[in-house]
């Protein structure tokens, strides 16, 4: 295992290049950050471009400051050769834009710059903000309006719809704010085709009318959260969250919890009960031994395949409302919180331990995250309720086991690609691969009693750790990963665990003396 490859970047503006060249977008939150303006027709005559004839080509009309093609190093002006590959000589602007969208999240585009007084004669600079949203991305979300209920406050008669998603009440909602809401929207996403509401009406309406006017509201929020770029937006979070007066005529919810093969325990609890209340209330209610309960954990099941463990002072109803990356019945989950294998083995006499611990192993080898390598089989046998220990006592022993498998991100430990950190109890992991995911041969491997510090970064959002190398100076290793506060609790676990190992071997050696 050799030593990350590390970089730094160079100061200094960058250049406009005049003669064409490959740039690489990735998109963020703002999306590509540039407007294509250009020929709306097929064909053309050929036109000299610092001295070389083309055909008529689409161009970079305006880039957002800062945004993902100005960092790529994309000018106003850039005249556009080629889109992920395809020539685009000639092509309409509707061709160039379908191009574009197709690419996903990271776009090449082949460009050739013009000086920056030849773009400000040919063309003025836009005015208008620079927005290029992408409405194509679609997502499904078991959004609904199952219902409604009349309402009489303040000597107001009114009637409020109830919104759900995936069977978890998020709000309540009254007519007039559907109006508002689809008046904002359509102020924020100017190209987007928005569906009709239901009508206005001027009397009141029969329980037949009512019914209609749910079923309408709920097409509705099902069309417009349909597009991911809409759903996510503040507007429709704002709209989806409960308001004060809903939290304080309802100050007890209903909270699922997934325990084990998605059995899922339900309990009744605070709105504002944080994650430490929330967890004790629901190993109580399954029955786990109090000396195993710092053992375990709740987790928040998040987007690519991945669970993090929710922070003792979060609040689990907030993330239980407002978490659209799934559509089962919820995102909060019971699991392992611990990576000592003797110490997991001591468990088992717990047998609502084992049984957790099980069930979580199945799900770990079913999702490809342990190496079962020609042992499928021989854990496919043993994959009963009789024969748990056996089970755990095999998959123990596997590559992968017991590990928190991260999602890709940037690191300073490569110039180019994405790392995925691998965090175990003999060491932690970086795995090389692509910025899109797909893994690479390099594995580089830090034992732990290698690592000399590790910290966060509040304000840069990522981890940081330091490790000592054989005859040369210590380094420093970052990693841009969106779960940095995880990464670091999981090294402040293992710290931890390490401590226990280090107490016992000076227990045992203090008895052998006395012996």
């Amino acid at each position: 295992m050799g030593d990350p490859d590390f970089y730094s970047h160079k100061g200094g503006a960058l250049t406009r290049i005049l003669e064409p060249h490959v740039v690489t977008i990735h998109k963020t939150e703002t999306g590509f950050g540039f407007n294509v303006r250009g020929q709306v027709s097929e064909g053309g005559n050929l036109k000299s471009i610092n001295g070389e004839l083309y055909a008529p080509l689409q161009h970079i009309s305006a880039v957002l400051p800062g945004g993902a093609a100005e960092v790529a190093g994309v000018f106003r002006g850039d005249r556009i050769l080629e889109v992920n590959g395809v020539s685009v000589e000639g092509s309409t602007h509707k061709q160039v834009v379908d191009l574009i969208k197709s690419g996903g999240d990271s776009l090449t585009l082949t460009v050739i710059s013009l000086p920056a007084s030849e773009v400000d004669r040919l063309e003025p600079p836009e005015t208008g903000p620079v927005q290029y949203v992408d409405y194509s991305e679609k997502r499904s979300l078991p959004i609904t309006v199952p219902d409604y209920r009349h309402v009489q406050e303040a000597g107001e008669k009114f009637v409020v719809f109830n919104v759900f998603m995936a069977g978890r009440h998020l709000c309540s909602r009254r007519y007039r704010e559907f109006v508002d809401l689809h008046n904002c929207l359509k102020r924020e996403f100017v190209g987007f085709n928005f569906p009709r509401l239901p009508g206005k009406w001027p009397f009141a309406l029969s329980e037949q009318q009512l019914d209609s006017r749910r079923r309408g509201l709920e097409i509705y929020l099902e069309r417009v959260c349909a597009v991911r770029v809409i759903a996510e937006s503040e507007i429709i979070q704002d709209f989806l969250t409960e308001s004060e007066e809903d939290i304080s005529a309802s100050p007890l919810v209903d909270l699922k919890v997934i325990v084990m093969n998605e059995q899922i325990v339900s309990i009744k609890t605070k709105r504002n009960a944080n994650a430490s209340e929330v967890y004790k209330i629901v190993v109580q209610k399954i029955g786990l031994l109090p000396e195993n309960w710092e053992f375990f954990a709740l987790f928040e099941i998040v987007e690519h395949n991945f669970e993090r463990k929710v922070q003792p002072t979060e609040f689990p109803h907030s993330l239980y409302i407002a978490n659209y990356s799934t559509a089962a019945a919820t995102c909060l989950a019971l699991r392992k919180w611990l990576f000592h294998p003797k110490v997991e083995a001591e468990l088992q006499s717990d047998q609502v331990a084992l049984s957790l611990l099980f069930h979580q192993a199945v799900e770990d080898v079913n999702r490809g995250f342990v190496s079962t390598k020609d042992r499928l089989h021989q854990l496919k046998s043993l994959q009963d309720s009789c024969k748990m220990t056996d089970y755990l006592a095999c998959v123990r022993d596997m590559d992968g086991y017991g590990g928190v498998v991260f999602p890709h991100c940037g690191s300073d430990a490569r110039k180019e690609g994405h790392v995925v950190p691998v965090v175990s109890f003999d060491a932690f992991r970086l795995q090389a691969c692509r910025e899109d995911g797909g893994l690479e041969d390099q594995v580089i491997e830090f034992a732990w009693d290698t690592i000399t510090t590790y910290e966060l970064e509040e304000e840069g959002m990522s981890f940081m750790f330091q490790y000592r190398r054989a005859g040369k100076p210590d380094r420093w290793v970052r990693i841009y990963s969106h779960f940095f506060v995880f990464l670091f609790e999981c090294f402040e676990k293992i710290q931890e665990e390490i401590g226990w190992t280090r107490q016992l071997e000076e227990h045992n050696k203090g008895e052998e003396e006395v012996l």
